[in-house]
């Protein structure tokens, strides 16, 4: 099963590292709730199920890992 290791934020992306050692980095626009949030906002998000979810109560997004894998614009 993919998992989210660590996720983090450069130049309009996100990035999510996974635990088969593959990182990710999609546009934060193509996700509009991220979109909206403050840098601080954005940071502030819990890895839910050992990393199946990440989550982001002040924007009230969730993303799975398996979602980084498939996902398109």
């Amino acid at each position: 099963m993919v998992l989210v290791k660590s996720v983090w934020f450069e130049d309009k992306k996100i990035f999510v590292e996974l635990n088969d050692g593959r990182t990710i980095g999609s546009p934060i626009d193509w996700f509009p709730n991220l979109r909206k949030g403050t840098p601080e906002q954005m940071k502030k998000y819990e890895l839910w199920e050992d990393g199946k979810w990440i989550h982001w109560e002040d924007l009230n997004e969730d993303l799975s890992a398996e979602g980084f894998l498939s996902f398109r614009k």
